[in-house]
């Protein structure tokens, strides 16, 4: 997890928050967040990433609509990266 961006990160959390949630739900909850639209340009490419990286399953509600769900190696990562955060705090 240490090679993701803060927003890659605050993705994953999201993905691994929800059950099986769209883009859109990501999108609404990474806005509700942030505070800020996200536009597409910005969050599929990092979606894309995280299901690349394996962190994150990628699959079809519908024709039109993907879901995202956090994988094993996701799972995990969150895990340690909790586990290394509480270290600190």
């Amino acid at each position: 997890m240490d090679d993701l961006t803060g927003f890659q990160r605050d993705l994953l959390y999201v993905i691994a928050g929800a059950d099986q949630p769209s883009g859109q739900d990501v999108k609404s909850e990474i806005e509700s967040y942030y505070r800020a639209d996200i536009n597409h340009g910005r969050l599929y490419p990092n979606l894309d990433t995280l299901v690349n990286k394996e962190l994150v399953d990628k699959g079809q509600h519908d024709r039109r609509t993907n879901y995202y769900e956090i994988s094993e190696k996701g799972s995990r990562s969150i895990d340690d990266r909790q586990q290394w955060e509480q270290q600190y705090i």
